[in-house]
């Protein structure tokens, strides 16, 4: 089933409703962590201490997202897990329980300009999930700018892997999606969301997420800017 962040009724889009919930742990195989992976988990190895960041790193320049680990320390957790390889996923295409990082050599598979970009699925589908799901953590957040990280999901708690990032205020979805980062330049986010798509929102050329680089303490450099979008 696809996780999806449902755009706006005005936008020309496949989306269909979300799907109901399923139990967690539905790709056959238990979650070696028993569901259980905390912060301290995701984080192990690192020795600097403070906010957390993550640079996704794009085929059309670099986003650096602040993670709101104190908002949403599930979230985090499993996002920042899955980055670094600490977090076992079950890969879609052999069904195989895997440590390596899950989003580095993926796309932005999905893409609504004036909604949102989603990634984080390893088929490129929108169907991939990793074999776990978590609960929703809404913390009174809402979808009021662009640049917001957030997880995609099937409907209430069933986050998984794939995540998305806001083009624009989108309030229709609030209280649906857990917002667990915010994401800079915005100019970057405008020129992903911007890329020529075909069926099923899919960008022409693939948007390459090379891979997401996880931090501690120190803000990392602010990216430069971004790359003039290709495939128009």
């Amino acid at each position: 089933m696809e996780a999806k962040a449902e755009p706006p009724a005005k936008a020309t889009s496949s989306a269909s409703a979300p799907l109901p919930a399923e139990p967690a742990y539905v790709d056959g195989g238990a979650d070696p962590t028993g569901g259980n992976f905390t912060l301290a988990d995701a984080t192990a190895g690192m020795t600097s201490r403070g906010p957390l960041f993550a640079t996704i790193k794009t085929s059309l320049g670099d986003l650096r997202c602040k993670l709101f680990d104190d908002k949403a320390p599930i979230t985090v957790a499993n996002f920042v897990g899955l980055a670094r390889g600490e977090r076992p996923w079950k890969d879609p295409k052999t069904g195989a329980w895997v440590k390596r990082p899950a989003y580095d050599g993926t796309t932005f598979h999905r893409v609504i300009k004036g909604f949102m970009i989603q990634g984080g699925d390893p088929t490129g589908t929108g169907r991939g999930e990793p074999g776990f799901t978590f609960p929703d953590e809404m913390w009174g957040a809402k979808h009021d700018k662009p640049g917001l990280l957030c997880m995609a999901n099937r409907g209430p708690n069933t986050n998984g892997m794939q995540f998305f990032i806001t083009d624009a205020k989108t309030p229709h979805i609030d209280r649906s999606y857990t917002i667990f980062g915010e994401c800079s330049p915005v100019d970057t986010v405008h020129a992903l969301a911007a890329v020529r798509t075909g069926p099923l929102d899919k960008p022409v050329q693939p948007l390459e997420i090379r891979t997401v680089e996880i931090t501690r303490g120190a803000a990392p450099p602010k990216p430069s800017g971004s790359t003039p979008p290709t495939g128009r």
